[in-house]
C-alpha cells in the first residue's frame, strides 16, 4: 500500500535535518491504513511527539519523591509483573499553539477542519464542489459535503440546513415527511457532512440521505496490548469535598497494603487522568466558600502529594483540565514547569487533548467539555450517560464539533480536535459520572470524580459518581470498575 504526500507535509520532511529515512518510517508506521493522503499536520505531530519525549527525558526532578512505603508486603512485591510500563505522547498543542486570533487563524482553523474530515467522507461518497450546482443539474441527484452553518426549522415543519463548502454555499432542505427528517435531528452547526438529494438547479438541494464521517465498521477491540491502565479524572484537589479517605482507600489497594484475592493491583502498569487535577481558583460562582486550600500552588503541592504515593513501577499519564492552571481556550497545553516540579520526574504531563500510547494501545485523552454542548444540541443526550456523547464525538470524527459555544477554542492554523484515525481509548471526565461503552472497537470510558457533591453541584442538579476507577485490561480491553468510596 503507497501514500500521498501534501505539498506542506514534503516541504516539513524536506527540511527535517535528521535521518529522512527513519522520520519516513515512522510515518508510515504510524498512519492510519484507512488514509490515502499524508498532510502535516501528521508529520508536525510525529516530530512533535519526539521532541517532547526528549523534554521529559531531560527534566530534572521535582524536591518532592514517593514514599517506599515500608509497609508493603513481602508477597505482593514478589507478584509484581516484571513488564516496562512504556507510554509515549504522540501529539498534543504543547509547545506548538501558533494563533493570535485574527481572521487569517480562523479561515486556517475551519478549512483544515473541512479538509481532513471531508476526506474521510470522500472515501465512502463521491461528492462534487457546490458551485458546480447550476441549472445544469436541475432535477438530477448529487452528493456534497459541506461544513453546517445553520440549521432551522421552517413554519411549515421542513428542516432547513445551510451548508459551505470553499467553493459556494447551498441550502438543503429535508422535508417533515422523509424518511431522514427524525435522523436530521441528529445534526449540529459547524460539523462536517455528506448530503446526496436532487438538485432544483437554483441554489438548493431536496435531501434524500445523510452521512456523518464515523468510525470505520470494526467490532473487536481495536489493538491489544498487556498489563492493565487506571483511567482517572477530576480529582479537585484543594477543595473541600475531595475525598482524601476515599484515595487513601484505593492507594492502600494499589500499593499492596490490602488484601487483593483477584491480584489485580499488581498487574497495574498506567494510570490516566483526564484533567482538573485541582480545583482551581474563581472557576465558577462562590467557589471560595468550597475550598480548602485557596492558593493554586499549595493546591498542586498537596496533590502532588497524593501522586508521589502511588508506586513507583506505575507510569502516571496527567492532562489538565478547565480547572487546571493552563489557558482557559482549548487545545490546552500540558501543565507548566513550575507545577510539575512539585511531581515525581517520571510522570508524563500531556496536553488536552492528547494522543498517547500505553505498550502500543493508541489512548486518546479529553477532558470532556464539549459535553456541555452536546447535551444541549443533541435529543438523548444527557449528564447521566456520557458515553452517548462520547459515541457522538467518534461519529462526528471531532471532539468538540459545536464553535463558540460553552467550549472556547483557539482557532490554531489546524484542528486538533479532528479524530484523524480511531483511538483504541477514548477516555473523558468533566462531568463526574462513570460512563462505558464500546462502539465499532472503540473502548468509551468517562471515569467520574474524587470530588463528593458539592453545592453549586446540587443548584445544577449534578449527581456526581466519586471514588469509582474503571480499570482496562490492556489484553483483552475488558474493563471493570474498582470502587473505593
Amino acid at each position: 500500500m503507497g501514500y500521498q504526500l501534501e505539498p506542506g507535509a514534503l516541504k516539513i520532511i524536506c527540511g527535517y535535518s535528521g535521518s529522512k529515512d527513519e522520520l519516513l518510517r515512522r510515518i508510515v508506521d504510524q498512519s492510519d491504513g484507512s488514509v490515502a493522503v499524508i498532510d502535516s499536520s501528521q508529520v508536525s505531530c510525529i516530530l512533535s511527539s519526539s521532541a517532547a519525549s526528549a523534554i521529559q527525558q531531560d527534566r530534572r526532578a521535582p524536591s518532592i519523591s514517593a514514599p517506599d512505603l515500608p509497609g508493603r508486603p513481602s508477597s505482593f512485591a514478589s507478584s509484581l509483573i516484571q513488564v516496562d510500563s512504556c507510554a509515549e505522547l504522540k501529539c498534543d498543542i504543547t509547545g506548538r499553539s501558533t494563533c493570535v486570533g485574527d481572521y487569517n487563524d480562523f479561515v486556517h482553523y475551519f478549512r483544515d477542519r473541512y479538509a481532513k474530515i471531508r476526506e474521510m467522507l470522500s472515501r465512502r461518497l463521491s461528492s462534487r464542489p457546490i458551485e458546480s450546482l447550476g441549472k445544469s443539474t436541475a432535477g438530477r441527484d448529487v452528493s456534497v459535503i459541506g461544513m453546517v452553518m445553520e440549521v432551522r426549522t421552517t413554519a411549515k415543519g421542513n428542516r432547513v440546513i445551510e451548508l459551505e463548502d470553499p467553493t459556494g454555499l447551498i441550502t438543503a432542505v429535508i422535508q417533515k415527511d422523509a424518511e431522514i427528517y427524525e435522523q436530521s435531528g441528529q445534526i449540529i452547526t459547524d460539523e462536517v457532512i455528506g448530503v446526496t438529494g436532487t438538485s432544483d438547479g437554483n441554489g438548493r438541494l431536496f435531501v434524500k440521505s445523510l452521512l456523518w464521517p464515523d468510525m470505520p465498521s470494526q467490532t473487536a477491540p481495536l489493538e491489544k496490548g498487556s498489563g492493565c491502565a487506571l483511567l482517572l479524572s477530576d480529582l479537585h484537589v484543594g477543595s473541600r469535598y475531595f475525598m482524601a479517605e476515599a484515595w487513601g482507600s484505593f492507594l492502600s489497594w494499589l500499593n499492596g497494603e490490602d488484601d487483593d484475592p483477584s491480584g489485580l493491583s499488581s498487574q497495574v502498569r498506567y494510570i490516566v487522568i483526564a484533567g482538573d487535577l485541582v480545583d482551581g481558583i474563581g472557576i465558577y460562582p462562590g467557589q471560595e466558600k468550597d475550598l480548602e486550600l485557596k492558593d493554586i500552588y499549595a493546591q498542586y503541592q498537596a496533590a502532588a502529594r497524593y501522586l508521589n504515593g502511588i508506586r513507583k513501577d506505575i507510569k502516571v499519564i496527567i492532562s489538565p483540565g478547565n480547572h487546571d492552571i493552563v489557558r482557559q481556550a482549548e487545545p490546552q497545553p500540558s501543565l507548566p514547569d513550575e507545577v510539575r516540579g512539585y511531581f515525581r520526574e517520571d510522570m508524563l504531563f500531556v496536553g488536552n487533548p492528547a494522543w498517547v500510547t500505553l505498550s502500543g494501545i493508541s489512548v486518546l485523552i479529553y477532558h470532556g467539555r464539549s459535553i456541555d454542548d452536546l447535551v444541549l444540541r443533541l435529543p438523548g443526550i444527557s449528564y447521566a450517560a456520557p458515553e452517548k456523547a462520547m459515541i457522538e464525538m467518534l461519529r462526528r470524527r471531532h471532539l468538540s464539533p459545536i464553535y463558540g459555544s460553552r467550549v472556547s477554542i483557539a482557532p490554531e492554523h489546524e484542528d486538533h480536535y479532528v479524530i484523524s484515525r480511531p483511538p483504541a481509548i477514548l477516555h473523558c471526565g468533566h462531568v463526574h459520572t462513570v460512563g462505558i461503552a464500546r462502539y465499532k472497537g472503540v473502548l468509551v470510558v468517562n471515569s467520574g470524580t474524587w470530588q463528593s457533591q458539592t453545592d453549586f453541584q446540587k443548584k445544577m442538579n449534578i449527581q456526581p459518581v466519586a471514588g469509582v476507577v474503571p480499570a482496562v485490561d490492556l489484553a483483552s480491553m475488558k474493563v471493570r470498575k474498582l470502587i473505593f468510596s
